[in-house]
């Protein structure tokens, strides 16, 4: 778990990868204002781009709270994405920086911008589903500045947005970290019933698994592993 941080391949890593996702976001936002699409399909759009982001993320949080290959050479991100288990509190930094630093986490999130950027070259895919894609690729970065707030902010702001649903709640995202396998959506939450009906049937749960190599490691018992 250690050599995330003091190995500077892995830190290098995560920056590059929040760079490639934010500069290709930014690329879609630009070429998107060219596919007109009227503004209820937008909206259309926007609030079904909503729920699978919400779904999607919660979905590859899931598979990757159960991931143990820490001693593949990708072992680090593994580890170091499992100790978000360990931080009831973030450390407190301004959202464009939250938004940043937490997209460096999302490796799979390159392919899959850089494949809507492939989709918006192609003048025959229809602008509804254009903009959907889009969305999700942006709304999968602002569901980890709403997992953010949902853990460390005392702003009113988004508690109001997380008590009318817009963003992750403290009530609702509690269980995932005081039970075991379950509440995985981050966005807002609102998909973690399918979630954890998946999480049942094909996952045994993180707190006696991944969970434990934090238990070992923090109590010398695995002081070699990654």
């Amino acid at each position: 778990m250690e050599l995330y941080h003091s190995n500077k391949i892995y830190t290098s890593f995560s920056r590059l990868v929040a760079t490639l996702n934010v500069s290709l976001q930014v690329v879609l936002i630009y070429f998107i204002w060219d596919v007109h699409l009227s503004l209820a399909g937008q909206m259309a759009a926007f609030i079904l781009a909503f729920i699978l982001t919400d779904f999607l993320n919660g979905l590859v949080h899931m598979i990757m709270d159960h991931k143990e290959s820490y001693d593949s050479f990708y072992g680090p991100l593994v580890a170091n994405f499992h100790l978000h288990h360990q931080t009831p509190k973030y450390t407190k930094r301004p959202l464009p920086v939250v938004y940043f630093n937490e997209t460096g986490a999302k490796i799979w999130l390159v392919p899959f911008l850089i494949v809507i950027l492939s989709l918006l070259m192609n003048k025959s895919v229809p602008p509804f589903f254009l903009h959907t894609m889009v969305y999700i690729g942006i709304l999968s970065s602002v569901a980890e500045v709403s997992h953010y707030l949902c853990h460390t902010s005392d702003s009113k702001t988004a508690h109001f947005l997380a008590r009318i649903g817009i963003l992750l709640s403290r009530v609702h995202h509690a269980p995932h970290h005081e039970a075991d396998n379950m509440n995985y959506a981050f966005l807002n939450g609102m998909s973690d019933p399918l979630i954890n009906l998946i999480a049942r049937t094909f996952f045994k749960g993180y707190k006696t698994t991944t969970d434990q190599h934090f238990v070992n490691y923090a109590s010398g018992a695995g002081a070699d592993q990654r």
